[in-house]
This record gives C-alpha cells, structure tokens and sequence, in this order.
C-alpha cells in the first residue's frame, strides 16, 4: 500500500470527517474523474442556477464581513451520493488563511445538503468524480459560486 494516493488530488477516508456509509463506485478504481470530465462540466439538476437560487433562500452570511474564498471538495460518486467533504479558506488575495469557522461550517452544510448531483457518463458507464464550489465572500455575504 502506497503511502501516496492514486491520482493527485484523491480524497482518502478519514473516520474523523467521513461518512462510513459512503461509498465510491469501485475500491479499485484507478482513474479520479474530475468534475470538468465528460459531456457536461456541471452535472447538477437544475445547473448551478438551482444551487444559487438555493443559497439565496438559505441567507447564509458571516458576521465578521469577511472578504475571500471558502471552497468545499467532494466526491460524487456513480449513484449521485456525495461524500469525502473537504474545506479551504483563502483570504482576499488567495493566501490560505482561516477568517471564519462558523460561516465554513455553514457553507459545508449547505453543500452537504445539495441532492441534485448527476454521475458522469462516460461511454454509456456511470462514473465518479471529484466537485468543488468555491463561494467568493464579499462583506460577510455569498457575491458568486464558482465554477
């Protein structure tokens, strides 16, 4: 065993943040896909108009009117579950820096509770893939959902 992921970029489990449950399509699968992979680049029902229309229902800000970037990582695997959730937060100028921990927690929530994700399909096979949304933050408030 590889001290080393498969691909660069691969999410390992971890107990800790990981929901056991969740599966990938295939322990053995040697291949990452990533969300720009395949026919379309979102697969999302709706697009990414329906999660923004979704985020504006859920008013989420932060009270510290924080300006930069909080990206959520994931995995959707090929029934359209997600899971291996992962967080980074980037200040204004791209430096990695923590500014808001609850407005984080708030945002992986939010992307937790996105259910319309669609498996790739790749050559009539359902596939994996790794997603991210980056939520730039401007004054304490959601300004755009990348990408």
């Amino acid at each position: 065993m590889s001290k080393y992921p498969a691909t660069v970029g691969d999410i390992e489990f971890d107990d800790k943040l990981d929901d056991p449950d969740f599966k990938k399509c295939s322990p053995e699968e040697r291949l990452s896909l990533q969300y720009y992979h395949g026919e379309k680049q979102f697969n999302y029902k709706g697009e990414k108009l329906a999660i923004i229309e979704k985020l504006e229902k859920e008013k989420i800000s932060s009270e510290t009117m924080m300006n930069g970037y909080i990206t959520v990582r994931f995995l959707v695997n090929c029934e359209g579950k997600t899971g291996l959730f992962r967080v980074q937060q980037m200040d204004a100028d791209l430096k990695e820096s923590v500014q808001d921990k609850i407005l984080a927690e708030k945002l992986l929530r939010f992307t937790k509770s996105l259910n319309g994700w669609i498996p790739k399909d790749i050559k009539g096979l359902k596939a994996g893939y790794y997603q991210y949304l980056t939520y730039k933050i401007e004054d304490g408030k959601v300004s755009e959902v990348l990408p």
